[in-house]
């Protein structure tokens, strides 16, 4: 009975730990959303010529890729924290082991977490309005000359 007790309290640890990893990347994501659109929208209304705006691209793609970095971590910590609810009463193996790395088969690459519906609605939609401002700004030098 004492090895089912610490059994049982080794399995809560564990969890408390992955889901504190879980949760500083969630925080990660949502501070990244932040930057980027503050970035974004601030190199918008700086005022100046017309393909300045392109800038404005470089903080959607390396905010994008960062998100999609940490919610793709974040699914394997997901992974990994289902792995000991569902196995730490039956076996030892991989005690307090918190690498996630052994679960990249199980969760979506990179690249496919990258265009997922949440970060593409909300990278994507940066990118469709940066490209209509430029649109509407060449559209407006067009009709100066």
């Amino acid at each position: 009975m004492a090895n089912d007790e610490r059994t049982k309290e080794y399995m809560i640890r564990e969890m408390e730990m992955t889901q504190r990893v879980i949760d500083r990347l969630a925080l990660n994501s949502f501070a990244v959303k932040g930057w980027a659109v503050t970035l974004v929208v601030g190199i918008l209304l700086f005022r100046g010529p017309a393909h300045q705006v392109w800038i404005a691209f470089l903080p959607i793609l390396v905010f994008w890729y960062l998100d999609a970095y940490f919610l793709w971590l974040e699914r394997m910590y997901r992974t990994l924290f289902e792995w000991i609810r569902d196995n730490r009463s039956k076996t030892d193996e991989h005690l307090f082991d918190m690498n996630p790395h052994r679960f990249e088969k199980s969760v979506p690459s990179k690249l496919r977490t990258a265009f997922s519906t949440t970060l593409v609605c909300l990278y994507g939609t940066m990118a469709i309005v940066t490209i209509l401002y430029l649109s509407f700004l060449l559209l407006l030098h067009a009709g100066d000359c």
